[in-house]
């Protein structure tokens, strides 16, 4: 087993592509459409652009997180996520100043967004510079909506486009919870990885016999203090079986 976890591909992910995709048709449409008639004090501009960056910067950070600490990880993608929440609270709010509500579902605009799938991305040996090229390809598949000069064209067009990044982020969130409780966190990592390093050194075998609870393999760990040795179920902490060692 590896000590640390590798970090998720996430540029990979297009649930961090739409958010890029959002952050920036968020800054156009408060560019365009947020003036001193309508935001006077330039609140609304603030939090609407700070609400995308964070979707984007704290999904980053909290997919690195993820190499030492899931429960780091999942807050800060949480964080990604409720911002998100509110930046599509604030676009909905926008809206009804305008006596509108979103597009519904069915409606030919919002099937044309919906329906617009993303290419695979292909980074090549530049990722860096890759991922903001590839951000703006797929940016541009949505072009014809979030150029136009009706900011209600905009505003649902992009609240189209966060609900489809929250639908992605959520299944992202229930399988980080889920591989959590099947393999453990960084602690546990650290002490399976300590524990084979020793089993190795020692000439003892890597797995023990099956836990007497689940059927899964054990391996040979030690209790708090150090003193005794014994064969601990390799699903911990979802099962706690033990076996004596030797």
């Amino acid at each position: 087993m590896d000590l640390f976890r590798k970090s998720a591909g996430y540029r990979y992910m297009d649930a961090f592509v739409l958010a890029n995709v959002v952050e920036l048709g968020t800054g156009h449409f408060c560019n365009r459409h947020l003036d001193l008639r309508n935001d006077p004090g330039g609140r609304t501009f603030a939090q609407m652009t700070q609400a995308a960056r964070s979707g984007c910067r704290n999904f980053a950070e909290g997919s690195e997180r993820l190499m030492t600490s899931y429960a780091t990880a999942i807050e800060l993608l949480d964080v990604a996520r409720a911002s998100l929440c509110e930046l599509r609270d604030d676009y909905n709010k926008w809206l009804m100043m305008d006596w509108q509500a979103p597009w519904p579902m069915e409606s030919h605009e919002a099937k044309r967004v919906y329906g617009v799938r993303l290419d695979k991305p292909d980074y090549g040996n530049d990722v860096n510079r890759g991922v903001c090229l590839h951000i703006l390809a797929q940016y541009r598949k949505f072009e014809p909506e979030l150029s136009s000069e009706d900011g209600i064209v905009r505003a649902n067009t992009l609240l189209i486009l966060i609900t489809r990044t929250l639908n992605m982020l959520a299944k992202y969130l229930k399988s980080l919870g889920d591989e959590f409780v099947e393999t453990g966190g960084f602690r546990e990592r650290m002490s399976t990885v300590r524990s084979e390093a020793r089993s190795q050194q020692d000439g003892v075998p890597d797995e023990g016999p099956t836990c007497p609870k689940c059927g899964a393999p054990t391996r040979l760990r030690k209790t708090r203090n150090g003193n005794r040795p014994f064969w601990g179920c390799t699903g911990y902490p979802a099962c706690r079986g033990i076996v004596e060692y030797p």
